[in-house]
């Protein structure tokens, strides 16, 4: 498929910005057919980390999330800061949500949780070789950590129990990836 964009950009308004996201409707005339306006949110660009211990138990969280009003079963995340890569980003939020340190940093690809209309890029991490330290929790964080094993993971993935979209493709591309390393 060709990368050419079929369309134009002919006007772009910011309706709103924060330091998380930003909310723009463009005005776009394509090829073929007449101008149509679309509405884009850009938000933080971020990093996953699905940590595993020597026992093959990872580290999710817990916590009340806002947008969908309930607690949702998460891989460690985080946002992005300033000119960090998404390894340092990955290394400093595992640290801080989780207290944990990583010696052994596995990438496991980037997603774009839902491409219509938002743009989030989120990078994923597989993290070993573990070890405990304290967690130093943002004012507004209340994350629980819970340690399960990783079968299990892997099956609330395919229940449904676990819902969050880069949650659920990182543990199952850590299970492929782990899979072929045996």
């Amino acid at each position: 498929m060709s990368s050419k964009k079929p369309f134009k950009v002919t006007g772009t308004k910011v309706v709103y910005k924060n330091g998380l996201l930003s909310v723009s409707s463009d005005v776009v005339v394509y090829e073929n057919g007449p101008a149509r306006q679309f509405t884009k949110v850009v938000m933080k660009s971020g990093s996953s980390i699905l940590a595993i211990n020597d026992k093959d138990e990872v580290y999710l969280t817990e916590e009340f999330k806002y947008a969908i009003d309930e607690v949702s079963t998460e891989a460690v995340s985080g946002g992005i800061d300033g000119k960090e890569t998404p390894l340092e980003t990955a290394k400093r939020e595992l640290e801080e949500e989780a207290g944990l340190v990583a010696k052994e940093w596995i990438e496991l690809g980037l997603v774009h949780p839902f491409t219509s209309a938002i743009s989030s890029p989120n990078y994923m991490f597989l993290a070993r070789n573990l070890t405990e330290t304290e967690q130093k929790l943002e004012d507004s964080e209340v994350i629980k950590i819970v340690r399960i094993p990783f079968r299990e993971a892997v099956q609330k993935v395919m229940s449904g129990d676990i819902k969050h979209a880069a949650t659920c493709t990182l543990i199952l591309k850590a299970e492929k990836y782990l899979s072929l390393k045996k």
